[in-house]
């Protein structure tokens, strides 16, 4: 296959973690079109047979940690990508599913990167935890475990705001 036909496809799940990294919908689009650039640059060395999908995403995550100095302040998902708010409804659950899903924004943009990419990359992305290591240069066991604490974490963040 080609470089095209295995890259175009991953654009949206690739903006969607940019967008969680850095916070910012512009910095989001320039971290996705230089991950593409340098993945077209080096698609000679992918080996055929192993995960493009983890392939694209650690360079990526690589492109991010050695681009940036520090985060910024995670911004609100798009509504579009936010679970839980009805179709229908009254304005009161309209309300209460749109706080719920703020609280959760919040709670998971103030988890220390290493949980919030696994929780990311396993809640939003579906990646199985084989992909997330391989995405992320870490044993599965270390996925598991970052993922168990990014929950927990997300979970107390969300009963405190009750």
């Amino acid at each position: 296959m080609s470089f095209e036909d295995l890259a175009m496809p991953l654009f949206p799940s690739l903006y969607g973690y940019a967008r969680w990294l850095t916070g910012e919908p512009h910095e989001a689009e320039d971290l996705v079109q230089e991950t593409y650039l340098k993945a077209l640059r080096g698609f000679g060395s992918f080996r055929e047979g192993t995960n493009f999908r983890a392939w694209m995403f650690r360079i990526l995550r690589n492109t991010f940690l050695t681009s940036r100095t520090g985060l910024k302040t995670m911004e609100p998902l798009d509504d579009e990508l936010v679970e839980g708010i009805a179709e229908e409804g009254t304005p009161e659950t309209h309300f209460l599913n749109r706080a719920n899903g703020e609280a959760l924004q919040h709670a998971i943009g103030a988890l220390p990167l290493p949980f919030r990419e696994v929780l990311l990359l396993s809640d939003v992305e579906n990646m199985s935890y084989k992909e997330i290591g391989e995405a992320l240069a870490i044993p599965i066991g270390t996925v598991t475990s970052r993922l168990m604490r990014a929950r927990r974490r997300v979970r107390t963040a969300l009963e405190g705001m009750r």
